[in-house]
């Protein structure tokens, strides 16, 4: 199965079988350089950094711009798809000095704290959907737990009523994979109608909720708007989620594949926060990293990349480096894992990779000791189309 078209002149194209085995294609075109030219699925020419060195110093260097409305300049007519729409100028896409004082201010909110405080919560979701799953002993994983555990623990976080859960996964799934305009402009003005909403009602009557927090922090006078706050709550509920589920989804996979390393797990659970790095690193939840632009040339090696080029980074590509990790497309619980670049680098780091973190390592803790036997239940699964997101369609497994 071809996974990239080679090129006679000009880039090398990345085909449909690439979103369902990148790996192989990474390798082929690290081997050529840690950043060259390609097409992507939509016809969309970047360049694409596959090398670790590369990704961290280009993910924290300024001359690479993340603002959604000069992107949108940057885009072919008609192909900017989720950047043009206004619950895109959020805090991921935006530049110093915005940035620098949104984040600041979200942090005020998303705290260190914070996050410890839902692991009562987390560890009660955990169990009642693990009583689930063993009164039926068969189950799609990503539909009886890596899903509902994170939009669970990321709408209560944020105050989203329980019984609005479900609708959140068919209105952001356009924003993460491929989708039609109709499609992103329909799921888009679900979206923008019900934060709307939801955020006059907090600002309204509060409660003991992120989002009644993120309306009414202030720092130095200075408050999110009304449109900040929305953009904010549309990025932490699709990011809140989308990375976990296919974290504790991925690695799941990874442990039935790998049984030496799910027995070594089994055997020492005290392995669990470093196995939970190494699966970031060798399967990560993010393929390739949100959009960047050069905003000046910029040399890469022995590449010299144009102003007003898109550039795209991929964790994925860069934590399987050679350079960087020893026999890299082995999972190994005792490598050192450390500094890989699934959350990211530099000021756009993943302000909910600790969130993501503390839910893996209860969901695969608790997982692996109530089901002694885990087993896949089909040979064939399809991942997801798409440069954002790392993640399977579904995971049919057995459980004893």
């Amino acid at each position: 199965m071809q996974h990239v078209e080679p090129a006679t002149d000009g880039p090398v194209k990345l085909t449909s079988a690439f979103f369902q085995d990148p790996h192989p294609a990474y390798h082929r075109l690290r081997a050529s350089g840690p950043v060259q030219p390609v097409i992507l699925y939509r016809q969309l020419r970047v360049w694409l950094v596959t090398g670790y060195a590369e990704a961290r110093e280009l993910l924290n260097d300024p001359r690479l711009g993340k603002d959604s409305a000069r992107a949108v300049s940057l885009f072919p007519p008609g192909t900017a798809g989720p950047y043009a729409l206004s619950l895109s100028a959020h805090m991921l896409n935006s530049d110093p000095p915005d940035h620098t004082r949104l984040r600041k201010l979200v942090n005020k909110a998303f705290t260190a704290r914070t996050v410890a405080r839902l692991r009562p919560r987390i560890e009660q979701i955990t169990d009642e959907l693990l009583d689930d799953m063993a009164a039926a002993g068969k189950v799609d994983l990503v539909e009886a737990f890596a899903f509902p555990l994170p939009i669970a623990v990321i709408c209560e976080l944020l105050g989203v009523p329980a019984s609005d859960r479900e609708e959140f996964r068919t209105w952001t799934a356009p924003f993460v994979a491929a989708a039609s305009g109709e499609e992103m402009r329909e799921a888009h003005e679900w979206m923008l109608t019900y934060l709307t909403g939801l955020v006059a009602a907090k600002r309204t009557a509060p409660g003991e909720d992120l989002l009644s927090q993120l309306v009414h922090i202030s720092d130095e006078g200075d408050r999110l708007s009304q449109d900040e706050v929305v953009s904010m709550a549309f990025l932490l509920l699709v990011a809140g989620h989308e990375t976990t589920v296919n974290l504790i989804t991925n690695s799941v996979l990874a442990l039935i594949d790998n049984p030496d390393q799910l027995a070594a797990l089994r055997a020492d659970p005290a392995l669990l926060p470093d196995a939970v790095e190494e699966f970031l690193r060798f399967d990560g939840p993010i393929n390739i990293a949100t959009l960047r632009f050069t905003a000046e040339p910029i040399r890469v090696g022995d590449v010299e990349i144009p102003a007003d080029e898109f550039v795209f980074v991929s964790p994925l590509a860069a934590n399987r480096d050679g350079e960087r990790y020893p026999d890299p497309d082995k999972l190994d619980f005792t490598r050192s894992g450390g500094g890989h670049l699934a959350f990211g680098h530099g000021i756009h780091y993943c302000v909910g990779a600790p969130l993501a973190r503390l839910e893996a390592e209860i969901a695969l803790g608790r997982l692996l000791d109530r089901f002694p036997i885990l087993e896949l239940d089909s040979p064939v699964l399809r991942w997801r189309t798409s440069t954002l997101i790392r993640g399977l369609h579904t995971l049919p497994v057995r459980l004893r």
